[in-house]
Formats: structure tokens, C-alpha cells, sequence
């Protein structure tokens, strides 16, 4: 493969495009706002979501898909409640086969769908793979050491995939789990504000490893009750991902955790934020899931409540120490 498309001009889908560009492919990056366009071709940066990184020369920005025509694959990286409506724009330019790589990590709202889901009803002749692991923008578009899950039920489009993307400090590994990988990258997202909450209201690194733990239990209940696999979610996309955002402010998600621990409020926290932190919105829905699925997901519903007004922060940290106690599973 020599030509990748980027669909999604924030902080991720640009420090993508720069993995592409790294491992020597003409890349391509969609962008919807017309000053990251101009700032990425004439300044190669990203000043709007990714400011005081230097993008490689390689990397030519656009907000017209037609542009993307000739790559060979695509990442689609807008955030997870815009990609069906940004997928139905750019089906026109999927040629049948296209294989189209997943970035979002979220749960649709409302219909409750996972993003290869959302994918195979918005651009059904498109070939579906899922990117997910533990990866913060800024330190990708860097070159920093970066381990990702590249997921793909095909395996020589898989093997294909990653040969393309991988660089020396780029180190992406196979699995055939799509479910897997899209359910870690979701719920993490959930329990990384909860992280920040506990945080925020100085609970203590005792606290915080609990909280991650039994987090993670509650993530592998619903990736398997899903159709996802165990030992998918206890790999990168998964424990690895959920580490990384549960352990550093840096993490959009943890950042407004940290605000609602500290009293603002879910406003105060998300004022001035241009960048995305998926766990707001998807904590409905994993909530909403759960229990369609019929998963116990205490941590996620109690994020959902916060989220929702519907509980203060104290009142849900109450209610999770005071569950019954039981074998630990």
C-alpha cells in the first residue's frame, strides 16, 4: 500500500496521518474546518487541535472527500456520535472493498451500536478493522514508542494494514477481534472519568487501583456478553488503554472526571474544550447496553448518573462502597 486516507482532522486523526506519512505513505487528511486545512498545507500543523507538533511534508490536508479517492485504505477518526452521519458523506467515495480502519471509540447513542456496526449500515461496501490501544495524540505525532491493537477479521488485510502503518517507534499487533477492541476502547472511556472523580476528590491511589480494577471486570463482562473475547480486551485495547487513561490528567476523559470531583460542574468541566472526551457521551449508552445486555456495570451506571444530574458525586461514591459484598469475579 503507498496512499492512506484520514478522515477526521482532530488531535488523533492527526497524529494518524502523521504515522502514515512516518511510515512513507502519501497521505491524505480530511478535515472539516477550513483553518486546519490551510494551517496543515501551508504551516504543517495542526494549530487548532495539535499545536507545537511539526507534521511531516507528506501529510496534504483537505475537506473534500473526492480528495480521498485514491487511497487504499481509510482511518476514520470523528468522534464516535458523528461518524454515521460523516460516513454517509463519504460513502459516495468508497470504491467496494475499501478497507475503512476504525478509530472512534464510543457506543452510539441511541441505537446503542457499536462503530463496525455503524460502519456496515453508513458504507456497507467498505472493508471493516478497528484501531484501539493505549495512545495519546501528542506523544504518536511525536514519534514517541507507541503498542496498538489492529484489529481485523481478515488476516491478510490485516497483516496488510499493519505492514503499512508500522514504523519503528509504531508497533501495531494483530488480533481478529473487532468486538473486542471496540468494547475496551468504549468502556474505558467510561471508567476513565470515574478515575478522575476519584482523583479529583483525593480518595487515595488505594481507591484508584480498585476503581480500575473492578473496572476492568465490568469491561470484560460486557465485551463478552457482547460476542468479544476475554483475552482480546486483556491486551492493549483493553487493560492497556484503560491504564493509560485512567492514570494521567492528559486523558480528556480523566480531565473532566477531575472537574467533577472537584465540584465544577459537567458545563465548567467541557467549557474551552475543543477536542472530544468520548466518555461523556457514550456513558449512557454503555450504561443503557449493560443492561440490555443484562452485564452488572455499577461503575459505568454510576458515570452515567453523574453525567446525567441525576446523583452528586459523594452520593454515587456511597452507593458503590456500600453494594453487597461478594466473591470477587
Amino acid at each position: 500500500m503507498k496512499r492512506a486516507g484520514v478522515v477526521g482532522g482532530g488531535a488523533w486523526g492527526t497524529a494518524l496521518a502523521q504515522v502514515c506519512a512516518r511510515a512513507g505513505l502519501e497521505t491524505v487528511l480530511w478535515a472539516r474546518e477550513p483553518e486546519v486545512v490551510v494551517a496543515v498545507n501551508e504551516e504543517h500543523e495542526n494549530r487548532l487541535f495539535l499545536p507545537g507538533v511539526a507534521l511531516d511534508a507528506g501529510v496534504r490536508a483537505s475537506h473534500d472527500f473526492a480528495d480521498l479517492a485514491r487511497s487504499e485504505f481509510v482511518l476514520a477518526v470523528v468522534p464516535a456520535q458523528h461518524l454515521r452521519s460523516t460516513l454517509g458523506a463519504f460513502a459516495g467515495a468508497v470504491e467496494p472493498g475499501l478497507p475503512v480502519v476504525l478509530c472512534a471509540k464510543g457506543i452510539e447513542q441511541g441505537s446503542l451500536k457499536l462503530m463496525t456496526q455503524v460502519l456496515a449500515e453508513a458504507a456497507p461496501a467498505a472493508r471493516p478493522a478497528v484501531l484501539s490501544g493505549p495512545s495519546f495524540a501528542g506523544e504518536v505525532a511525536r514519534g514517541l514508542p507507541t503498542a496498538i491493537t489492529l484489529a481485523c477479521p481478515d488476516p491478510e488485510l490485516g497483516w496488510t494494514l499493519a505492514q503499512a502503518i508500522a514504523s519503528p517507534t509504531f508497533r501495531p499487533y494483530l488480533a481478529a477481534d473487532m468486538v473486542g477492541a471496540e468494547a475496551g476502547g468504549a468502556v474505558k472511556n467510561v471508567l476513565a472519568i470515574a478515575c478522575g472523580v476519584v482523583e479529583g476528590r483525593g480518595l487515595g491511589r488505594s481507591a484508584h487501583a480498585a476503581l480500575i480494577t473492578r473496572g476492568f471486570a465490568e469491561l470484560t463482562r460486557i465485551a463478552v456478553a457482547l460476542g468479544g473475547e476475554a483475552e482480546t480486551v486483556a491486551g492493549l485495547c483493553g487493560l492497556g488503554d484503560l491504564v493509560l487513561t485512567c492514570s494521567s490528567p492528559q486523558s480528556r476523559n480523566m480531565s473532566v472526571g477531575l472537574a467533577l470531583g472537584k465540584g465544577e460542574s459537567l458545563e465548567a468541566a467541557l467549557a474551552g474544550k475543543l477536542s472530544v472526551a468520548e466518555g461523556v457521551a457514550s456513558a449512557p449508552a454503555v450504561k443503557a447496553l449493560a443492561r440490555r445486555l443484562g452485564v452488572d456495570a455499577p461503575i459505568c451506571a454510576a458515570v452515567a448518573a453523574i453525567l446525567a444530574g441525576e446523583i452528586g458525586v459523594d452520593e454515587a461514591i456511597a452507593g458503590l462502597l456500600a453494594r453487597p459484598l461478594r466473591e470477587e469475579k
